[in-house]
């Protein structure tokens, strides 16, 4: 006779495999689909064909446009691809914050990182900075994004320890200052780099190219790497601070190792797509709503998941208006905004009111 808790067991198991197999295969479609929309317009078996004839196989026919294969590969994979990347590294952070804070409401822009990297791109573009040639406003958001977080960090400490509330308060301080200097930026600079300040800071996919997936692939997959290892811990931390060390999880390291992932894998994402918001708050909270509180199936989940949102989001970016390439950081708060209202509103009844 089966057990209540091997039922349990169970049917967690079958929601994990139809979860993963359904994101699995909404990604590819939506891979297939983005790929082949746009001003040329390619068949989903032609998009498949051409990505196969790479490997060498040749089951499905190769684009019918002369150029569609050269498009795929120039202009339209590379696309994809960053919004594959980008999508999964702002989910899992976005859930790494959630853990390491104990709140669903938690999210990477609460440590400064994505105002921080504004700043730093808003330099570059106002003084026509060109050290790093066509990355330095990528480089200059990157490293701004990170000295916001390890500001925060720092700030944030007090013997020996760092305090969650202290973290984000800081995090909101921070947050404000590198708001007045974007403004500041803004104002001090031409017609021309205002346009870029507040194109930047909307987000966008647009003119990715496959040099930039090189850069972003290898961090990306190394804070994958990183989240897989924490999983355990975190699972414990979510038992409350004592009893994680109480099981030997030195908490004060973990939450300084996935800081720093965070950091890493936001502001590889920021520097590239500029700012992106409600990835990841969203998808970590859904996933955790279907699969429960375990972190192991959680990265896999919301990795998949983030990868999704943002292709699908990509994808309106470049097809609700003809002819026009709209900011994707717009539609993932349009998606987002009300979501977080709805968390809110959860949130609230579960506890009882906020004080």
């Amino acid at each position: 006779m089966t057990s209540p808790i091997q039922t349990t067991v169970s049917r967690r198991t079958a929601a994990k495999t139809v979860l993963f197999v359904s994101l699995g295969i909404a990604l590819a479609l939506s891979i297939l689909v983005s790929a082949g929309t746009g001003q040329l317009a390619i068949p989903p078996q032609e998009v498949l064909g051409s990505l196969l004839h790479r490997i060498g196989i040749d089951w499905l026919p190769l684009p019918e446009h002369p150029a569609g294969d050269q498009t795929l590969w120039a202009i339209r994979f590379p696309r994809v691809a960053m919004a594959v990347l980008i999508g999964a590294a702002l989910a899992v952070a976005g859930l790494l914050m959630q853990a390491i804070f104990g709140n669903p409401l938690a999210e990477p822009g609460v440590i400064g990182i994505s105002s921080g990297a504004a700043v730093g791109a808003g330099l570059s573009i106002v003084f026509g900075l060109t050290f790093f040639g066509e990355w330095t406003t990528a480089v200059f958001a990157f490293i701004a994004g990170l000295g916001a977080t390890l500001l925060v960090y720092l700030m944030s400490r007090a013997d020996g320890r760092t305090e969650v509330v202290t973290l984000v308060l800081t995090g909101i301080a921070v947050n404000a200052i590198a708001g007045a200097g974007i403004a500041l930026l803004t104002f001090l600079g031409d017609t021309q780099s205002r346009e870029q300040i507040v194109f930047w800071q909307l987000g966008s996919l647009a003119g990715s190219r496959w040099s930039q997936v090189l850069i972003i692939a290898p961090v990306v997959a190394a804070g994958l790497l990183a989240a897989y290892f924490a999983a355990r811990k975190l699972d414990l931390l979510a038992l409350g601070e004592r009893n994680a060390r109480h099981l030997g999880v030195n908490v004060e390291a973990l939450r300084i190792a996935m800081i720093f992932v965070v950091a890493l894998l936001t502001g590889v994402a920021v520097a590239f797509a500029g700012i992106i918001s409600f990835v990841g708050l969203v998808i970590p909270h859904l996933m955790r709503m279907i699969l429960g509180p375990a972190h192991l199936p959680l990265v896999t989940a919301s990795a998949l998941g983030g990868a999704l949102l943002l292709t699908l989001a990509d994808l309106a970016a470049r097809s609700l208006v003809p002819m026009a390439d709209m900011p994707i950081g717009m539609l993932t708060a349009l998606v987002g905004g009300p979501f977080f209202f709805w968390l809110l509103r959860r949130t609230r009844k579960r506890s009882g009111g906020w004080g």
